[in-house]
């Protein structure tokens, strides 16, 4: 045998310690679990925002950033089928797209589809004359949507347009907001209840509990629906309140019967498709905010199922068409919760034939207040009832409250003349007739006014005519708000059109067409708040050991890094909503994520996942609102334009505002918002943390109650029952014997006896 062979058969001794692995001991075989669990905890914190916030971002973006008329149903009547015929290859020829066109027989049938919405709009041709019906309570959007695409059509045709919204909306609800938000409300009664069970008290989910519980948290949640949209809010009235309390109720049930089935399916990680399936699919194909004909094709086909539009059009029915056109939308919602709930009972059939727990058994979540696990079932179940009741009661009473009636209020408008006295006589007229809808400026210099538009401190300028330009001006800047906007032109044109003058509307800063009714603002801001929200969420519970602000800060500042970058890719490449400006996108988005994350903490400091409800209510359910993004702060009540100025959510989507349009005009003064917010909670964390101590372990959960959980409190009663019935079998044979020896020491005796006798 060679050296070679030798010294491979027989390495040395430090070339056998790379190829052999020595035994590790139980201490450093622990201590490897242990950093590899903290590893994954902290991969987590990253993967679970980006899983949730990346999905209703990119979710939302890509159906709403862009939207134009896709195949909206249109029916057409005429004196003659000729003359029908006639105006639909017009239509077809300019629209093709955009409508999809039939012919019926009578005005009275064109009627009757619109009110049955089978149709967005109709037209009756009689002579000269064009009659446009709409119904603006089968939705403000397909209503304004289809009108756009109708109007040019009969006018360059020389007829006279007669417009009739057959069920118009009632004044305390002009925009339909109330059928919206209650059913957004209560599809998010519905999910949220159960992903927190699990976590929490996962015996809840026993179908002997669940059921009932569902039953009668249905029951509760629409009533405060009905309590809030009611009494103190006005949207609904007397007639309509067990209608809808009844189909709200339903809504509920349904939806939590879904979800129960996801828990099922997908174990903790249900939330997220629970949120996809009721929110992010669900929103966009509900056609209350926005008309699904406006959508990608996908959103018509989704909204013929999904519990989101059938209940957001059972609401419609009830609330705006005396119920009629409910039934088919209660069915789905119906049929939904039945197959949901057999489908749960089927699988736990199957589970407990394998011998396996229904229900999870572990708890990942042991307390939500932030202290130790209450050994008092009722107080953790209270909470956990309570954090989804005031959170909905919250987004109702704030979002509904505040944009229940948009209408202009104080929106600043300028109004210029050749000279100041004609511009403040013609101010003193407008004030007398607009009330305090118009904040007016009277002025003698058109470019100051244009100015003063273009930077954002007014929402429009109406210029009078003059000997030089006989035709009356009127000023926007689309980008600075689309409803402002909208709102200046229609409002003013009316005016000029009531006195006879020609106006001329001038737009001073268009909305680009990949964004054409301004959503992407919000949408990418609300990205960025939701992301420094979730961060502290899922870490506080999943990564205890990173809540130390050394181990904490470090984690935000990368974190807001990487989920700014992702919300930069989900909004520009993915799907094409913004174009550029990267590095200043960025660098706003890490300071905003940054922000929240550590507003967040403070409040997480305190009150544990309870903070869900402080920090939702400052971050979304008045930012929304406030943010100037959804609706102009000029169109809602007064406290909205204070908190404008003040909270992070308008902070950051005036700053992408400033961004994508103007060029970063303006992008100063939100940063000084967000870098202050950030200051001042990381100032209260580190006070909080004097005068507190911070738990980097989560909170143990008795080892009695994980037996119970987990059926081991069953096995022990059965051993216990076992051993006492060997306990009485052993007693007995000892009785036994020991009468079997008394009886042979008788006999004995006896035989004894006899002898001697």
């Amino acid at each position: 045998m060679s050296n070679d062979a030798a010294v491979t058969e027989n390495p040395p001794p430090s070339r056998r310690a790379k190829h052999e692995k020595q035994p590790l001991s139980e201490q450093e075989a622990a201590a490897k679990r242990a950093k590899a669990e903290k590893i994954g905890r902290t991969v987590a914190v990253f993967i679970m925002p980006l899983m949730i916030v990346g999905m209703m971002i990119w979710g939302y973006l890509g159906a709403m950033h862009q939207q134009e008329a896709k195949n909206m149903p249109v029916a057409i009547s005429a004196t003659s089928t000729e003359k029908a015929e006639d105006f639909v290859r017009t239509l077809e020829a300019g629209n093709g797209d955009a409508v999809d066109l039939r012919i019926v027989d009578s005005p009275r049938e064109a009627r009757e589809l619109v009110y049955d919405r089978e149709v967005t709009a109709a037209v009756d041709l009689d002579g000269k004359t064009a009659t446009m019906y709409t119904a603006s309570g089968a939705g403000v959007s397909a209503s304004s949507a289809i009108k756009a695409v109708l109007t040019p059509v009969v006018l360059e045709e020389g007829l006279e347009l007669v417009s009739e919204d057959l069920k118009p909306l009632p004044a305390d609800d002009s925009m339909g907001m109330g059928a919206m938000l209650l059913a957004t409300a209560m599809i998010t009664a519905g999910y949220m209840p159960w992903s927190l069970a699990y976590s929490n008290s996962p015996e809840l989910l026993r179908r002997r509990r669940a059921l009932p519980l569902l039953g009668g948290w249905s029951i509760l949640l629409s009533g405060l629906g009905i309590l809030v949209g009611g009494p103190i809010l006005g949207v609904l009235h007397a007639a309509t309140i067990l209608p809808a309390w009844g189909t709200l109720a339903l809504g509920v049930f349904a939806v939590g019967a879904g979800q129960l089935l996801l828990t099922r399916i997908f174990g903790a990680m249900a939330v997220i498709p629970g949120m996809f399936l009721f929110m992010v699919l669900g929103q966009p194909a509900s056609n209350m905010g926005m008309s699904v004909y406006m959508l990608p094709k996908i959103f018509p086909f989704l909204h013929q199922f999904l519990p989101m539009p059938a209940l957001g059009e059972a609401m419609r029915s009830v609330l705006y068409f005396d119920g009629d056109g409910a039934g088919v939308h209660i069915l789905i919602l119906a049929g939904g919760a039945v197959a949901a709930l057999l489908l749960v009972a089927l699988i736990d059939a199957l589970r407990t034939a394998k011998g396996k727990s229904d229900i999870p058994t572990q708890i990942n979540v042991p307390s939500l207040h932030g202290g130790p696990r209450p050994k008092n079932k009722a107080w953790r179940y209270i909470t956990l009832g309570a954090v989804p009741f005031a959170m909905i009661a919250i987004m109702l009473s704030s979002m509904l409250g505040a944009m229940q009636t948009p209408a202009p209020r104080e929106m600043p408008v300028a109004v210029v003349g050749s000279s100041m006295e004609q511009a403040q006589q013609t101010v003193d007229s407008l004030k007398e007739s607009m009330e305090d809808k118009f904040t007016f400026t009277a002025m003698d210099n058109a470019g100051d006014a244009r100015y003063l538009v273009e930077s954002r401190e007014l929402a429009g300028a109406f210029v009078l005519p003059s000997k030089q330009d006989p035709e009356a001006t009127i000023y926007t800047a689309q980008a600075s708000g689309n409803a402002a906007s909208q709102v200046v032109v229609q409002v003013f044109t009316q005016i000029s059109q009531a006195q006879d003058m020609s106006v001329d509307h001038r737009e001073l800063a268009p909305l680009p067409e990949h964004d054409n009714m301004g959503t992407v603002v919000m949408y990418l801001g609300m990205g960025w708040v939701m992301a420094g929200f979730m961060v502290i969420m899922v870490g506080s519970t999943a990564a205890p050991h990173l809540r130390p602000l050394q181990n904490l800060i470090p984690l935000v500042a990368v974190y807001s890094a990487f989920m700014s970058a992702v919300l930069y890719l989900i909004a520009g490449p993915f799907t094409g909503a913004v174009e550029g400006r990267f590095w200043q996108l960025f660098g706003t988005g890490m300071l905003a994520i940054f922000s929240v994350a550590m507003l967040t903490t403070v409040f997480n400091r305190l009150m544990g996942m309870v903070c869900l409800l402080p920090t939702m209510l400052i971050v979304m359910f008045l930012g929304v609102p406030a943010s100037n993004g959804a609706l102009s702060i000029y169109m809602e009540p007064r406290i909205f334009a204070i908190l404008h100025d003040i909270l992070p959510m308008p902070a950051a989507v005036e700053a992408i505002r400033a961004i994508i349009y103007f060029d970063g005009a303006g992008l100063s003064s939100h940063l000084v918002v967000l870098g202050i917010w950030a200051l001042a909670s990381l100032a209260l964390t580190l006070v909080i943390d004097q005068l507190k101590p911070v738990h980097a372990e989560a909170h143990p959960v008795s080892a009695e109650e994980l037996a119970a959980l987990q059926g081991r409190q069953r096995d022990a009663k059965a051993s216990e029952a076992a051993a006492s019935a060997d306990g009485i079998d052993a007693e007995a044979g000892e009785l036994a014997d020991a009468q079997a020896a008394a009886g042979a020491s008788a006999n004995e005796d006896r035989e004894k006896h006899a002898v001697s006798v």
